[in-house]
C-alpha cells in the first residue's frame, strides 16, 4: 500500500494531447507518442456484502513506433481465496458411482490480498484520417494474461482474474470537443486446474474449471468542458465521459473426481451471461501536471456476477516525454 502512494504522489505531468479521447477506463485507437513512456496506477473498488474489495494496478506504457504501442501491467487484489470454495462443487453417491454437481458459492468472504499477475498489451493504428478539428482512427490490439488465481465465475477477465488471450479492434472519432470510441473483441480465458474442498471434510479432490469465452463490446463518449479556446497549456481541462462497458461470455464447464466427470452447471456464477455496464467519469488535467480520472459503474442491461454495485474506478497517470 505504501509503494502504491509513493507512486501516486510522484505522477505530476500529464499527456497533451486530446483531452476528451484519454478516456478512463477504454483504451482509444490512439498511440502513444513514439520514445514516450507512460505510467499509470489504478484502483477498482466496491462493497461486496460487508467486505471491500480492491484491485491496485499499475501500467507502463511505451510508444515503440508513431503506430505501434506496447503496454505492460501487473496488479494484487483481494478478491481471490487461495484456493476454489468449498461450495464450488457438491457431490451424491448412487451405488458405486460419485454424481458431481455444482453448488452455492458463498459471497463476502474475507480473502487476503495477493498478487495476482501480469498483462502485456500490444496496439497497432492501421487507419489515420486528420481533418480539421477532427480525426478517426482504427487499431487492432493483441493482450496476453498470466494469472494463476482461483478464480470461480465463468466470466472471464484478463490480468485480474484470468490468464489467456485477448484481441480486437478499437475505432475513435474526435471532431472539436467531443470524442467517441467503438471497441469489440475477443477473450480466451486458459482453464484453471487446482483443488476444490470437499464439502463433507474429505480430501481436497483435484477440480478444473474451464472458463467461457467472451466477447466484449465497449463505448465510450467523451466530451471537454474546458477550457472553450485554449490560450495556454498551463490551463486547468476539465472532461467529462460516459462509458458502455458490455460482455457477453459462454457457461463454464467443471471437471472435478478421479473420472475428471463434467457438472451440471447449476449456480448462475457459472451460466453463460451478458450485460452492460455504464461508467459516468470525470477527469482533470491540472496545469498540464497532473491527470486524474473517477468513475462509477452502475448495472445498465443485465448483470455481471464477478463484482457488486456500485464499482469506484480511481486512476492518475504521468507521460514521460523522449527527446
Amino acid at each position: 500500500m505504501k509503494i502504491y502512494i509513493c507512486l501516486i504522489l510522484y505522477f505530476f505531468t500529464a499527456t497533451s494531447i486530446d483531452a476528451q479521447e484519454l478516456y478512463p477506463i477504454c483504451e482509444p485507437a490512439s498511440n502513444v507518442p513514439k520514445g514516450t513512456l507512460g505510467v499509470r496506477v489504478f484502483d477498482e473498488s466496491y462493497k461486496e456484502v460487508s467486505i471491500y474489495r480492491h484491485m491496485f494496478g499499475i501500467k507502463l506504457m511505451y510508444g515503440l513506433t508513431p503506430k505501434l504501442s506496447i503496454y505492460v501491467s501487473a496488479c494484487m487484489s483481494n478478491h481471490h481465496s487461495p484456493v476454489l470454495p468449498v461450495g464450488l462443487t457438491t457431490h451424491t453417491h448412487s451405488g458405486n458411482k460419485t454424481i458431481y454437481t455444482t453448488g452455492n458459492i458463498t459471497r463476502g468472504v474475507q480473502y487476503p490480498y495477493e498478487f495476482n499477475g501480469d498483462d502485456l498489451y500490444i496496439k497497432y493504428r492501421f487507419v489515420t484520417s486528420d481533418g480539421q478539428n477532427s480525426h478517426f482512427r482504427m487499431a487492432a490490439y493483441g493482450e496476453l494474461s498470466y494469472v494463476n488465481e482461483a478464480h470461480d465465475e465463468t466470466e472471464p477477465t484478463l490480468l485480474d482474474d484470468n490468464s489467456g488471450f485477448g484481441a480486437g479492434i478499437i475505432t475513435t472519432y474526435l471532431i472539436h470537443h467531443f470524442a467517441a470510441t467503438f471497441t469489440t473483441g475477443i477473450v480466451l480465458p486458459v482453464a484453471y486446474n487446482g483443488y476444490a474442498p470437499d464439502p463433507y471434510g474429505g480430501a481436497d479432490v483435484a477440480t478444473k474449471l474451464v472458463y467461457g469465452n467472451a466477447v466484449i463490446y465497449n463505448l465510450s463518449f467523451g466530451y471537454l468542458l474546458y477550457p472553450r479556446h485554449y490560450k495556454n497549456y498551463s490551463q486547468t481541462n476539465w472532461n467529462v465521459y460516459i462509458e458502455f462497458m458490455g460482455k457477453s461470455y459462454g457457461e463454464a464447464k467443471v471437471y472435478q473426481g478421479p473420472q475428471m466427470v463434467s457438472s451440471p452447471i447449476l449456480t448462475p456464477l457459472l451460466q453463460a451471461g451478458n450485460y452492460i455496464e455504464i461508467y459516468p467519469g470525470i477527469q482533470c488535467i491540472i496545469k498540464s501536471d497532473l491527470r486524474i480520472d473517477f468513475s462509477i459503474g452502475y448495472p445498465f442491461l443485465g448483470t455481471s456476477y464477478v463484482r457488486f454495485y456500485p464499482v469506484y474506478m480511481f486512476g492518475i497517470q504521468r507521460y514521460f516525454y523522449g527527446k
